[in-house]
């Protein structure tokens, strides 16, 4: 079948290996073929073909139960991250701030209506989602999401949230456009965001946006706390400052 957006450049056979690599998650790590298929609306033969090009090439491996992805797949979003030099500029800022705080931080880029994470310093903690490089969730219901579609002009943010989400998470806070809005304007006024379980049971976290040299917001840093271990009260007195510190941001 084919793909849509296809134009004289567009290579089907590319975006259909893509699109078998998108359809592993939490939910099918393994996969048979047929579920492959019917994943990604591929017909058998070529599912088969795109599954054993992609083991050929060391991402996907074969065993009894199915496909699953092998830790090559990494490399893809790494090879992103090194490109931006993100990393080597973060991790120094990450770290201090993860000391002092005793939680996690993670640093978070919007795509399409989603946010998905390009770097983190994680505290071992039992908590209700894992998060690792590469994760993507809703990004209305995230801290690090509001902080970067609050930076959006109207006509934008309206075409991004339009976009469906890939994370396969149904969020808990499913607000109207009224209370969207609202809560996007006391984001902008303030410069930071805050989420208290809207994504989902347990999760409590601030987060600031991050600039480029001129001024426009390119990514979203936050302390992610467990709901039950940190109040609110302590995750703004004492986390916040140190994160918009990190930041470079003014104070609350």
């Amino acid at each position: 079948m084919p793909r849509e957006g296809t134009g004289p450049d567009f290579i089907e056979a590319l975006a259909r290996g893509l699109e078998v690599i998108a359809a592993f998650g939490p939910a099918r790590p393994t996969m048979s073929l047929t579920e492959v298929a019917t994943a990604t609306g591929l017909a058998r033969p070529t599912a088969r073909r795109i599954l054993l090009t992609l083991a050929e090439l060391g991402y996907v491996r074969s065993g009894e139960r199915g496909f699953a992805l092998t830790p090559r797949v990494l490399e893809l979003g790494v090879a992103y991250v090194r490109s931006m030099g993100l990393w080597e500029v973060a991790r120094p800022h990450m770290e201090r701030l993860v000391a002092r705080t005793n939680e996690s931080c993670s640093i978070a880029q919007l795509d399409g209506s989603d946010i998905v994470y390009v770097a983190r310093v994680a505290v071992p903690k039992i908590v209700s989602l894992a998060v690792q490089i590469g994760t993507r969730f809703p990004a209305l219901q995230t801290s690090l999401g509001k902080v970067q579609l609050a930076a959006l002009p109207a006509d934008e943010l309206d075409r991004v949230l339009a976009e469906p989400s890939r994370s396969r998470l149904v969020p808990r806070w499913q607000p109207d456009r009224a209370e969207r809005d609202a809560e996007l304007r006391e984001v902008r006024a303030r410069g930071w965001a805050l989420t208290d379980e809207q994504l989902t049971r347990g999760i409590r976290s601030v987060a600031a946006p991050l600039r480029d040299g001129s001024g426009r917001v390119i990514a979203g840093i936050n302390v992610n706390t467990h709901a039950a271990e940190t109040p609110v009260e302590r995750l703004l007195e004492h986390h916040l400052p140190q994160l918009l510190q990190t930041a470079g941001l003014p104070q609350a």
